[in-house]
């Protein structure tokens, strides 16, 4: 006999392994983080074993990886559920996640082994990687679409979740071919990069926060699909236009100027919207959210995307202040702010409602998750904070007054970077840790009663 889970379909359980590989890269990508704040300090820490540029490599490709991993885990679970059907073939869903791994696996072991990357952030993995890592998402794209098509069970959810998988896998395929004008090379990037994160990143955000709220406070489905289309019609129009705030000082036209700054900063607006509608309309309901660390996560990332993406980005991309701040440690504090909270807490969310279901539970241990929540939160804020004041020093002393540049580093920025940067991590490797220990919590979801 099989222990009881709560969950409609069997093959739903294959989520759970993409978000334990999730999990355990998540920490890694902690630990990296540690290392590099380490050498801001003592620059030949580590140096001849794990030189700073591999050690950011792989501290950001952990971050896409682990997160990408969460989100196709979530999307097992969440497909399987609104077709409600099996999906197609876990065997192939197996190979997707194994694959996916070699290819992360092999990306770091060519940075530390053989010294080789490819030298641009988030895109340094080294041939044949990308490859790899193309293959394992085309398996993943073909095995959610066979199970959407055979269902014949189309939701707005599932509609807008496919509508940013497609986007997802045609946008890397731009990562494979290098040319040689650097302008053009970079062009290219940025269509990645930006389009990748704050477009079908987005959308596909956007549908599995849609799902969330759907099952946590029994939202209207219609309310629900209108803040959708808004969000894929913004990304569409803003999203296209607003990549070009990344082109200021590459050598393309002066228009960038304008139209980048305006346009970048409103695709988050129908997302956080949505979170704020779902929760006026269960306020006025009297309705409590079943899971209130989830919806902890929910709104969390709802706050991120509004702040850290939308907030924090727009004041460094205006042309007027990102000529100042470009390439410092200001871009760092909206990086950090962005990421974990736009998707690593909506990864997180997801966790936290479908892991429990996987296992037989409902939910976690309420005390420990929310400690999780709360050092996690407290520890990212503290580490924004230490980048933004260690970014406005060095703009004021390196652009301004004209000092050195790395007197300025040296001197300076390695303080707060260090010394605050690694006060938000000793709060946040213990959010990490209580994470894990309620990933494994509870009965594996495929095991054996005695």
């Amino acid at each position: 006999m099989t222990p009881h889970l709560s969950v409609t379909h069997r093959s739903q359980t294959i989520a759970y392994p993409f978000f334990v590989a999730a999990g355990a890269l998540f920490l890694l990508q902690v630990v990296f983080g540690l290392v590099l704040a380490a050498q801001y300090v003592w620059p030949t820490f580590l140096l001849h074993t794990l030189p700073f540029n591999f050690g950011r490599a792989s501290h950001l490709n952990l971050m896409i990886f682990w997160l990408l991993l969460g989100l196709m885990g979530a999307t097992y679970y969440l497909v399987a559920d609104e077709t409600d059907s099996e999906i197609w073939s876990v065997p192939l869903a197996w190979a997707n996640l194994v694959v996916l791994l070699v290819a992360g696996v092999g990306a770091l072991a060519s940075y530390w082994f053989l010294g080789i990357a490819r030298g641009k952030p988030f895109t340094e993995a080294p041939m044949p990687w990308p490859l790899v890592i193309a293959l394992g998402v085309v398996l993943f794209l073909i095995n959610v679409f066979v199970t959407l098509f055979r269902s014949k069970k189309w939701s707005a959810i599932t509609f807008v979740l496919a509508f940013g998988l497609v986007g997802l896998t045609v946008l890397y395929l731009l990562d494979l071919p290098r040319f040689d004008n650097l302008t053009v090379d970079y062009f290219w990037w940025w269509w990645i990069i930006h389009l990748w994160v704050e477009g079908t990143w987005e959308i596909i955000a956007s549908a599995i926060m849609a799902y969330l709220l759907l099952k946590l406070t029994g939202a209207d489905r219609g309310r629900l699909a209108k803040w959708l289309y808004a969000e894929v019609a913004l990304v569409l129009f803003t999203g296209i236009v607003g990549i070009g705030h990344h082109y200021y000082w590459i050598g393309t036209p002066r228009y960038w100027l304008l139209w980048g700054a305006v346009f970048s900063a409103f695709e988050p607006l129908p997302l956080v919207l949505m979170v704020w509608d779902t929760f006026e309309q269960a306020r006025r309901r009297h309705a409590r959210p079943a899971n209130p660390t989830v919806w902890y996560w929910l709104g969390g990332s709802a706050i991120g995307h509004l702040v850290g993406a939308g907030v924090w980005g727009f004041a460094i991309t205006l042309p007027q202040i990102n000529k100042w701040t470009h390439g410092t440690q200001v871009t760092s504090s909206h990086g950090h702010f962005a990421f974990f909270g736009a998707f690593a807490m909506l990864v997180l969310a997801a966790i936290y409602y479908m892991a429990p279901r996987l296992r037989g539970m409902e939910r976690w241990a309420p005390r420990r998750s929310q400690w999780a929540f709360w050092l996690m939160t407290s520890g990212m804020l503290t580490i924004v904070l230490a980048f933004t004041i260690a970014g406005v020093v060095q703009t004021y002393l390196v652009r301004l007054l004209g000092m050195d540049f790395m007197t300025v580093r040296t001197e300076y920025v390695a303080f707060w970077i260090f010394w605050v940067g690694a006060a938000g991590l000793v709060l946040f490797l213990p959010g990490v840790v209580l994470f894990l220990w309620d990933l494994f919590a509870g009965k594996p979801p495929a095991a054996e009663a005695a």
